[in-house]
């Protein structure tokens, strides 16, 4: 799941990009999924998942033709991709704002830091420049990374090696922990690299256990979750 943030101050064409960048990549064949920053509520006034929720539920999550959660809780932004990452697999995640964040960034002004890829004028974009965008997304983003600097990529940081992801000196193959990833290890919502030994260790111990539970054949499950709760519980 790669990652690309639009960014930008107000009445710029984020949202206009945002949806030509997600219909260009969705062309091309990809799953893609979109996060939006705002400072609105996102449950409207009135309906009934809203009087849930102001009735005081912590969750509230609508189920019909679309689903959709409402949280009563600001996440930050790398829970909401970690969570995006169990509920949906997804090729890319286009998100409009969270400028600040270090996540490759298309700015549809002149501002420019270390993750910017490139900056656009969306108001004199033709579609052959979508096309071109969404080729440097292809080629210059990257996920979701640990931030554990294990230096097997050759640079010092993760975030050395990002920032030559995005100035397109390398491609996000060359980070060996993304091979490794059959298993992933998440300590609150931050993700732990682990070695091929450790994942095989891991994956047999787990899946041996599990084989003598009485369940469905696992051998045939695309992807088997664990949740480990190390802590007191919450509840008063």
């Amino acid at each position: 799941m790669k990652i690309v943030t639009i960014s930008g101050t107000k009445n710029t064409g984020k949202t206009t990009l945002v949806t030509l960048i997600v219909s260009e990549l969705v062309k091309r064949g990809y799953q893609v999924g979109t996060i939006k920053h705002t400072h609105h509520d996102f449950d409207l006034e009135g309906k009934d998942t809203f009087k849930h929720q102001k009735a005081g539920a912590e969750l509230v999550v609508g189920s019909g033709e679309n689903t959709f959660f409402s949280i009563n809780e600001k996440f930050e932004l790398k829970k909401i991709l970690k969570k995006i990452k169990c509920i949906k697999e997804l090729d890319f995640v286009v998100i409009e704002g969270f400028k600040f964040e270090n996540y490759p960034k298309i700015s549809t002004t002149e501002e420019k830091d270390d993750f910017t890829i490139t900056n656009v004028d969306v108001f004199k974009i033709s579609p052959e420049e979508v096309i071109s965008l969404a080729d440097l997304i292809e080629k210059r983003t990257y996920g979701l990374i640990s931030d554990n600097d294990c230096g097997n990529c050759g640079y010092e940081t993760c975030q050395e090696m990002a920032q030559n992801i995005i100035k397109g000196n390398i491609t996000e193959e060359k980070c060996k922990m993304k091979k490794l990833n059959e298993l992933e290890l998440f300590i609150d919502d931050k993700m732990i690299p682990l070695n091929p030994f450790v994942q095989d260790i891991l994956k047999r111990s787990i899946m041996g256990m599990i084989s003598t539970l009485k369940t469905d054949n696992t051998e045939n499950q695309e992807k088997v979750e664990l949740l480990i709760r190390n802590g007191k519980s919450n509840k008063k």
